[in-house]
C-alpha cells in the first residue's frame, strides 16, 4: 500500500515555481538597470587607466632610449605617441609613431588636452600638459608636471 500523504510531497507546485520565477526575474531586471548605469563610470575609468598608462610608458621609453617621446592630441577621440630619435620635437621619415583612438575601447568618452606634453631623456617632461577626459558620468583630469610626475585628479 502506498502512502499517497508521502507521494504528493515530492517537488514543486506550480505555484511555488511561479513565485521563484517571479523574484529571480525581479532581480535580475533591477541587477541589469544598475550595471547598466555604472557602464559610462567604468569606461571613463578604463579610459583614464589607458592614457596614464601610455603616458608612463612614455616616460620610461624616453628615459632607456635616451631620446624625446613626445604625445600629440589631434582630437576628441585621437592621440599620437613620437618616438623623437633625432630630439628636435617634429616628426621625420623613420620615427615610429603609435597612434590611439580612445573611443575605440571606451566609446562615450572625450579627450581635450591644454598642450601636447613630451617626455626627456631625463624622465622629466616639457610642454607640461592637463588631459581632461569626459562623458555622462563627469569627467577626470589627469596633469603632468615638469618633473615628469603624471597624476590623476576627479
Amino acid at each position: 500500500m502506498v502512502d499517497k500523504s508521502h507521494a504528493a510531497s515530492k517537488g514543486f507546485t506550480l505555484t511555488e515555481l511561479m513565485i521563484v520565477l517571479g523574484i529571480m526575474s525581479v532581480t535580475l531586471m533591477l541587477t541589469n538597470m544598475w550595471l547598466s548605469s555604472q557602464l559610462p563610470r567604468w569606461r571613463l575609468n578604463g579610459a583614464v587607466r589607458q592614457v596614464v598608462s601610455d603616458l608612463v610608458a612614455a616616460k620610461m621609453n624616453a628615459v632607456v632610449k635616451r631620446n624625446r617621446q613626445r604625445i600629440f592630441f589631434q582630437d576628441n577621440r585621437y592621440y599620437v605617441i613620437l618616438d623623437d630619435k633625432n630630439n628636435n620635437g617634429k616628426v621625420d621619415s623613420g620615427e615610429k609613431q603609435e597612434a590611439r583612438d580612445i573611443q575605440a575601447d571606451y566609446q562615450d568618452v572625450t579627450i581635450t588636452a591644454s598642450n601636447n606634453p613630451s617626455f626627456l631623456p631625463r624622465g622629466t617632461a616639457s610642454n607640461l600638459a592637463s588631459i581632461t577626459l569626459t562623458n555622462s558620468a563627469g569627467s577626470r583630469k589627469i596633469t603632468v608636471s615638469i618633473t615628469g610626475r603624471v597624476k590623476v585628479k576627479s
